[in-house]
């Protein structure tokens, strides 16, 4: 087992570079796919998960194993059950295994796909029998995983009767929704929210023809974010290329959560849609307790609990019921993970997380786990700002950001591997 060791530097002063959106190029592959046109996707993600759905895409083997992204298991499951595009398996890693799809099959079963369970009844693996779909009305619940949604969405398009899709209950995740919601316009489509609960998407094929820009991921930026945030340098910098003002990734609101944690954002030139330089600094101000709703941004929790952890900031975060279905139980994995670090976090029925500032004894050459789950590393890696931190498998960045270590080395940040 590989293991890294991480120190932080004297000074945070550094121009890092950011991966690319997978979120943005997972559905660009899928929309581009399904337009049958082949125009460029300018800065596409290099990450294990944009290069599972573009190797499918391209090969279309009659087997394919989509590792742990389950990204490319929702998205890919959709696009070969409304595509004549024949037969094919799909599977995963284990954890991929014993992650539960079966709102989307019921779905698509629903608008008329040939599809069946190769294994466990609710689980992929999955065998589809391609075709094209008749479409429809359809009720779902809204507060499963967004990743459903849009996978349903996309195909609309192609559907013969394209798409109602009424969404029960609370939503979650919605930022997500209304991305891929945007990017089918961008690619021609006909998609939109007809009323609060339910989105219509006419039977308009896509017709893009022209090339398409993929901006950088502000997930990713959160990291950067949380070293400005940790560092004890009262004039600490980071400098981050290819982010956009009125991004419409979710995951931009990071921009705001960190505002309230003492790092303020600067936009070279604030231009709704065009990418730019972002400088983050500390601004000197900070709230003495943070509340948060994470139900649109659920895979942020991670790194604001590690920071507010280590700035001794106490917090109580809701809408995180999605967390224990991720690439393992994050609401587990924190709480077992800090607590190696001193901090004693607890949850309310799966879904919230609570920390009062209560401490114990931090473990003497803890190394931190991190269960298959790039966002484990990545969100605990900035602990070096504060403190010598291990990281077990660390290798697991390549899912969403597979530069990060080489760029902690470019800000004077110590990587070595026992």
């Amino acid at each position: 087992m590989t293991t890294y060791t991480i120190t932080g530097p004297e000074r945070l002063n550094v121009a890092a570079t950011l991966p690319a959106s997978k979120s943005i190029s997972n559905r660009a592959l899928i929309m581009r796919a399904l337009s049958g046109c082949d125009f460029e996707l300018q800065n596409i993600s290099d990450c294990d998960d944009t290069d599972v759905v573009q190797k499918a895409l391209e090969t279309m083997p009659e087997v394919i194993d989509i590792m742990a992204a389950g990204t490319a298991m929702r998205f890919l499951t959709a696009f070969f059950c409304a595509t004549d595009n024949g037969s094919h398996t799909m599977t995963g890693t284990e954890r991929m295994r014993h992650r539960p799809i079966q709102p989307l099959v019921d779905a698509l079963r629903h608008l008329g796909a040939d599809i069946e369970y190769a294994g466990e009844e609710g689980f992929p693996p999955l065998r589809i029998n391609g075709k094209r779909l008749a479409g429809g009305p359809i009720e779902m619940p809204g507060n499963v995983s967004s990743q459903y949604v849009s996978a349903l969405l996309m195909i609309g398009p192609v559907m013969e009767h394209g798409l109602e899709l009424r969404l029960t209950g609370s939503i979650t995740s919605r930022p997500y929704i209304d991305l891929t919601l945007w990017m089918m316009r961008e690619f021609g489509a006909d998609a939109e929210w007809s009323s609060v609960d339910t989105i219509t998407v006419m039977p308009k094929p896509y017709d893009r023809h022209t090339s398409y820009y993929i901006e950088n991921d502000w997930s990713a930026a959160s990291y950067w974010y949380e070293m400005v945030a940790l560092s004890r340098q009262p004039d600490a910098e980071v400098r981050l290329e290819g982010l956009m003002d009125g991004s419409k990734q979710g995951d931009s609101s990071v921009r705001y959560i960190f505002s309230l944690l003492g790092v303020r954002t600067i936009f070279k030139e604030k231009k709704a849609g065009k990418p730019t330089m972002v400088t983050l600094k500390k601004s000197g101000h900070r709230v003495a307790k943070l509340e948060f709703d994470f139900t649109g941004q659920p895979d942020l929790a991670q790194t604001i609990v590690v920071t507010c952890g280590l700035m001794g900031v106490p917090f109580h975060f809701t809408g995180l019921r999605t967390l224990k279905i991720k690439e393992t139980d994050r609401i587990e994995a924190l709480k077992r993970e800090m607590r190696k670090l001193g901090f004693i976090i607890r949850d309310i029925d799966g879904q919230e997380l609570v920390w009062n500032g209560e401490r114990c004894e931090p473990e003497a050459d803890a190394a931190i786990d991190t269960y298959d789950d790039h966002r484990m590393a990545l969100s605990f890696a900035p602990v070096c700002m504060r403190q010598e931190v291990r990281i077990n498998n660390p290798h697991v960045v390549s899912k969403s950001y597979p530069a990060f270590w080489e760029e902690l080395s470019k800000a004077q940040i110590s990587v070595y591997s026992l």
